[in-house]
């Protein structure tokens, strides 16, 4: 999404969303997924052209998301932010009902705005997200402590996904 908003609203080049990823990766935003994100965009093919442009925005599902948001529903406990990203990756998938729509529908057309200030609000929300996100997780960790009587090292877990795990980030190590 924060691609696409750069891409689209400010008309971004590859190149510029490419130093946005990577000064973004600088700050508290530093991620695997930032990291790889600003690599990506810098890839060129065998022919020149960006890799990026060949990808079809369509998703796939490994169904840890939908576990995580099956357990969230049983346990009661709100997970908007993985939720939406999981119904996100359904809707990538129905690419042919995209390209249908979008040759009907008229993208909205969007006002001029001052992209450094842009930038920086899609980065504070980017922030946001991941700050809700790991507070919903962790919301779930401790509702299933209590639940099913676990006991469980928030921080140990933190530090386990800070090692290896795609979505450890700098952010991580405040909790």
């Amino acid at each position: 999404e924060t691609f696409h908003l750069l891409r689209s609203v400010l008309g971004l080049s590859l190149e510029q969303l490419a130093k946005v990823f990577t000064e973004w990766n600088k700050g508290e935003l530093e991620s695997f997924l930032i990291e790889i994100t600003a690599q990506i965009l810098s890839v060129r093919d065998t022919d020149g052209s960006p890799v990026v442009d060949k990808i079809l925005d369509i998703a796939g599902q490994k169904g840890t998301g939908k576990w995580t948001v099956r357990e969230t529903l049983d346990l009661g406990v709100p997970s908007t932010v993985i939720t939406e990203a999981v119904l996100a990756r359904f809707l990538s998938g129905l690419y042919d009902v995209r390209q249908a729509a979008s040759k009907v529908f008229d993208a909205p057309a969007c006002p001029a705005v001052d992209a450094t200030t842009f930038v920086e609000h899609v980065r504070q929300a980017l922030y946001a997200a991941k700050i809700v996100c790991y507070a919903q997780g962790y919301t779930m960790f401790n509702m299933a402590t209590r639940t099913f009587g676990w006991t469980l090292n928030n921080g140990g877990i933190a530090l386990m996904w800070r090692g290896v795990c795609i979505i450890r980030s700098r952010f991580l190590c405040d909790i």
